[in-house]
């Protein structure tokens, strides 16, 4: 593996790219400490660490916000939305086209019709930057963190304008700065600066446990962790981590039998493959749209609580808001079974919407290919739809246990949210997709040059290999 990173810069094209990724991101990081203009950032941070502790409203959106901004909300950098609303609206456009004929007309079209989805896609992400922005100033003005010289009069318009231009401006060049990464370095742009967010936050996790470390108990007590807490805190996120490996790369090959035809005097075609499907076909927008579903019930059933508390209320209704409150609050068994619920429902959902059986079964006809003992047309198309469904059905389960693994850890050993989001979930997730994807393209940029990467082995390792046509 050594050898293999020193074989990255042995290739000039290789080394550059990596090093323009790097660069792009340290700009990015460089964006993370420019604070918004009025906003009192200590307030802040205070507000955020209380409901954070809490785990209720506000602090249940924060920690959500957080994954996919780095912690930049929290902190109201110029940066706080992060690349999430361009996600958001790739996510809207990516399902319109599989129910609106315009989109999906455009999407038959090529790179000509992608290129056209694509601009809507920023038109969209402009709009939303614009409502999250809305949303977020407003709060921090109805919390009364805005400093009080920009509180009032002209310098209230002042605060909106420049909060307004600072935020959207902020997300659009980290859309910029993702296209630069595609164009200029490796990996997929977006993908790499979603995930740079998420392990600018590991640092602040580590330093929690560095901090909270007694090793003179042998039991985690008084918000302190001892030898054993931090050995299964290691256990736990490496087990997962190869967990989380496997989920993504596991696949339910299905046997194609290719179809032999006579051309002349030669005969072609006849070669048996495979078609991989994907055991998480679904990637990790099931939990994204599970995990910003519940986060919602908590803050909402939260607040009516706390409302009816200060009333004074005592009647049907403030029991009922009470009760839910108590239920549906993060670690609540309740919480927990709605959202494995929500899993499975989206699993099936994303998997219907982006796995088509009947084109794939048109596909595999019109190259004249078929499954060994199924029928072409109808028949094939039942049993891709009937094996999809069943490894759907395994690979949800798996994302179900790896999503509730940190709500467990928080809610049994006392761990705050942003220790244990290492231990699975969303964050989890990304940076092993986004890992994996970017250790196969370098990969396949050094053997493409004869050099050997991160899968080599052999003592043709230490240097560029010449296949010769023997071998």
């Amino acid at each position: 593996m050594i050898q293999a990173f020193i074989n990255i810069f042995r290739v000039a094209e290789l080394r550059n790219r990596v090093l323009f990724t790097l660069g792009m991101l340290v700009i990015y990081r460089i964006g993370f400490w420019i604070p918004l203009v009025g906003v009192d950032q200590s307030q802040l941070a205070e507000a955020a660490s209380k409901a954070s502790e809490s785990a209720t409203g506000f602090g249940r959106i924060a920690q959500f916000a957080s994954i996919f901004s780095g912690g930049s909300l929290q902190q109201s950098t110029i940066f706080g939305l992060g690349i999430m609303p361009y996600i958001t609206a790739s996510i809207i456009f990516q399902l319109l086209q599989s129910v609106v004929p315009t989109l999906a007309d455009l999407k038959k079209e090529g790179s000509s019709g992608q290129q056209k989805i694509a601009e809507w896609t920023r038109y969209a992400a402009v709009g939303l930057c614009v409502f999250q922005g809305w949303m977020w100033l407003s709060y921090l003005r109805q919390t009364n963190l805005v400093q009080p010289n920009f509180d009032s009069g002209a310098n209230l318009i002042v605060f909106y304008v420049a909060g307004f231009s600072a935020l959207t401006a902020g997300s659009l060049f980290l859309m910029w700065l993702g296209e630069q990464i595609d164009k200029y370095g490796i990996g997929n742009g977006v993908s790499i600066i979603l995930t740079a967010g998420i392990l600018a936050r590991m640092p602040a996790a580590v330093g929690w446990v560095v901090e909270n470390f007694d090793p003179r108990q042998s039991s985690d007590a008084e918000g302190k962790v001892g030898l054993v807490g931090v050995l299964l805190l290691a256990g736990g996120f490496i087990l997962v981590t190869a967990g989380a490996i496997i989920i993504t790369v596991a696949q339910r090959r299905i046997p194609i039998q290719q179809a032999k035809h006579t051309t002349g005097r030669q005969m072609y075609g006849g070669q048996k493959t495979y078609l991989p499907l994907r055991l998480n076909h679904a990637g990790v927008m099931p939990i994204i749209f599970a995990s910003s579903l519940m986060v919602f019930p908590s803050a909402i059933f939260g607040w009516l609580s706390t409302r009816s508390q200060a009333e004074g209320s005592t009647g049907v209704l403030s029991w009922i808001s009470n009760f839910l409150s108590e239920n549906f609050q993060h670690g609540a068994y309740p919480y927990v079974v709605t959202e494995i619920a929500l899993i499975y429902f989206f699993s099936y959902f994303w998997t219907t919407v982006q796995f088509s059986p009947d084109e794939m079964s048109k596909q595999l006809r019109d190259h004249g290919s078929m499954v060994p003992g199924i029928r072409p047309g109808p028949w094939t198309s039942e049993y891709l739809e009937r094996t999809m469904e069943r490894i759907t059905y395994v690979g949800a389960g798996f994302l179900a246990v790896i999503a509730i693994i940190p709500t467990l850890v928080t809610q049994q050993l006392g761990i705050p949210f942003n220790v244990s989001q290492f231990l699975g979930g969303t964050g989890l997730l990304i940076v092993v997709s986004v890992g994996l994807d970017l250790i196969q393209r370098i990969e396949a940029n050094l053997v493409m040059r004869n050099y050997s990467g991160f899968l080599s082995k052999g003592s043709d390792s230490k240097g560029p290999r010449i296949r010769s046509s023997r071998s």
